[in-house]
């Protein structure tokens, strides 16, 4: 439950166990953790809120890093049972990437249809700078990111990527910035609980608790 600056604390990388991807790692005396969620500089009151409802209500032992350009939360791991702790991680995350990818697909698809090819390639190149800026798995090229946006079933568990909270929160931030720019309002962001319909029940409700739980609870509803 700290508040701390780049000098008091060191950032590091390790090789994830089971995927080839690098999992970023901040140190604090003697303790480890893991970036959970990433904010702009001018979102230094969304990034409060969020670190004090995981430490307040939901009882996590995180930290805040403030920096120049942006805040980043981070969650306490135990390095030596990282192996156990990414396999969970990996189980909770999976619906939320789901659901992600439909929300993705859906706005990707209503530009398509509303604004036409020319919008939605230029969507696809603007969403395409935040999968590789962020280092996400399997996006790293145009091929891979128009498989994503046509191709990939969000509801087949083998297609879809176990990527890290802290991208997920990035993408649907980013998402919604595009949605507003393109479409001149936030109405694509509305009904998310419609537009999930296809999901099992259990899924769904986990990543909408899991929405509300974030600043993205405000954007998306």
């Amino acid at each position: 439950m700290f508040i701390l600056k780049r000098q008091d604390v060191e950032i590091s990388s390790i090789q994830h166990p089971k995927r080839e991807q690098k999992i970023p790692i901040l140190k604090y005396q003697d303790q480890s953790f893991r970036l959970i969620g990433v904010f702009a500089a001018n979102q230094a009151e969304e990034a409060r809120n969020y670190w004090r409802d995981l430490t307040d209500n939901q009882g996590k032992f995180c930290i805040l890093l403030e920096e120049p350009d942006r805040h980043s939360i981070w969650g306490r791991i135990r390095a030596d049972q990282l192996s156990d702790e990414e396999s969970m991680a990996d189980a909770r995350l999976v619906p939320l990437a789901q659901a992600s990818l439909i929300l993705l697909q859906t706005v990707y698809l209503d530009i398509e249809d509303l604004l036409g090819n020319r919008q939605a390639k230029q969507f696809q190149k603007d969403i395409a700078q935040v999968f590789v800026e962020w280092k996400f798995a399997q996006a790293d090229s145009p091929a891979a990111v128009e498989r994503l946006l046509t191709q990939v079933d969000p509801l087949d568990i083998s297609q879809v990527q176990p990527w890290e909270e802290h991208q997920l929160i990035t993408l649907l931030q980013e998402l919604y910035r595009f949605g507003k720019a393109y479409f001149g309002n936030t109405s694509f962001a509305e009904e998310v609980e419609d537009i999930l319909q296809d999901m099992p029940d259990k899924e769904r409700e986990q990543f909408l608790a899991w929405l509300k739980r974030t600043p993205l609870g405000k954007c998306w509803r």
